[in-house]
């Protein structure tokens, strides 16, 4: 993928390859509710996309 000066652009082609294979989705939380899920998802090692894609399979 090229960017304006015709090099290869890593962020652009970042940016389609997530848009061709991934589904966005926003979330909204009562305040307070997005710092308690990020503190538990970090007491498990995991980011808050993978903490809540573990709690999605989980529940299959």
């Amino acid at each position: 993928m090229k960017g304006k000066s015709g090099k290869f652009n890593q962020i652009s082609y970042q940016n389609e390859y997530i848009k061709e294979k991934y589904d966005r989705i926003n979330l909204t939380v009562p305040k307070g509710r997005k710092e308690e899920i990020k503190k538990k998802a970090a007491s498990t090692g995991q980011s808050v996309n993978e903490y809540i894609n573990t709690l999605i399979d989980k529940d299959k």
